[in-house]
Formats: C-alpha cells, sequence, structure tokens
C-alpha cells in the first residue's frame, strides 16, 4: 500500500509540473537589479516608487482570475514584508502596466483590487531595505486562481490574502531581482 501511495503521489507531482508548465511571468523593468523606478519614496529611501510592467501567459486551463503579489523574504521582521498585493484580475487580462500599482489608477484592470501592504496601505511599495544590510530579494509572483474573485476587500491583511491564494493556486510564476543599499 505504502509503495502505491508513493507512486501516485509521484505520478501527481509529475501531472502537476506538466500542467503548469509554460506559465511564465515576465517584465521588461525588471532585472537583476531594481531601478530607482521601483525603490519606495519613503523610510529613507528617495525612489520613484512606480510599479513595474509585468506580462504573464501560458496558464493553466481551468484559471478564473489571477494576482500579484511583490515580497521580500530577508525584511528583518520575522516574517518578510509585502510590497504589492493585487487579486481578482480577470483571466481576460495578461498584464499590468507600468504604473498600475498606485491606488484608485485607471491603468489597474476593472475588478482588480489592491489590498493593504506591509507598509500599512494599499498599492505598490517599492523596494527600501535598511541601510547597509545585504541586498534583498524581491519576488514578484503571479497566482493564475480557480475563482473569479476571492472574498476580499482592500482592507485584508497580507496573511489572509496569502491563505487564500494558496488555497486556490493553480499555478504560479515568479520573477526575482535585488536592491541593497
Amino acid at each position: 500500500m505504502q509503495r502505491f501511495l508513493k507512486i501516485a503521489l509521484g505520478l501527481w507531482l509529475l501531472a502537476l509540473a506538466a500542467w503548469s508548465e509554460g506559465f511564465e511571468l515576465e517584465s521588461p523593468d525588471i532585472h537583476g537589479q531594481l531601478s530607482l523606478a521601483q525603490v519606495y519614496d519613503g523610510f529613507g529611501c528617495r525612489g520613484e516608487n512606480i510599479s513595474p510592467l509585468l506580462m504573464w501567459h501560458g496558464e493553466p486551463k481551468g484559471t478564473k482570475s489571477f494576482a500579484v503579489t511583490v515580497y521580500d523574504p530577508d525584511a528583518p521582521t520575522g516574517s518578510g514584508w509585502w510590497h504589492w498585493i493585487v487579486f481578482n484580475i480577470p483571466a481576460s487580462v495578461h498584464r499590468l502596466p507600468r504604473g498600475a500599482g498606485v491606488p484608485g489608477s485607471p491603468l489597474m484592470p476593472k475588478g482588480a483590487v489592491q489590498s493593504v501592504t506591509s507598509f500599512g496601505k494599499p498599492g505598490f511599495g517599492g523596494a527600501c531595505p535598511p541601510r547597509g544590510d545585504r541586498p534583498h530579494r524581491y519576488i514578484f509572483t503571479v497566482y493564475a486562481l480557480d475563482v473569479a474573485k476571492l472574498p476580499l476587500d482592500a482592507s485584508a491583511s497580507p496573511a489572509l490574502v496569502g491563505y487564500m491564494l494558496q488555497k486556490h493556486a493553480l499555478a504560479k510564476a515568479s520573477l526575482m531581482a535585488y536592491y541593497g543599499r
């Protein structure tokens, strides 16, 4: 029985990998190192705080909506730092234009929700690691979801949104960039 379970689990993992294979996130604005355009303007940082252009394709069948997050696992908080959380992006949308992260921006797709980040407010909050700390990783992730809408609003905490994303994710694709000062 145990051997059967191991084989079944292995086949399931291979099927899952093949199913989400090809789901990709791209950005001409994100390279190995973030630019001042994606750096926060505040907390001692002097950047432009502009969300990058993000484009994705190859989502799995059954995708009903998308979500995008930006997360810094290196923040000295014990739980990382959420820089951007967007969900309820319609399945017909495959990009967020540069600058869409401003709350209320007409660049954000209709129906999409930007919820509270670790900065305590919705919208894109750029990189701003502590001075002298090693460069931090900034992970941009798009999630393909099995629901058209998450039952959350702009006041939802990053932890609650993260829970719902994990519960409803069919696949995810990520890009990583660094920033230090």
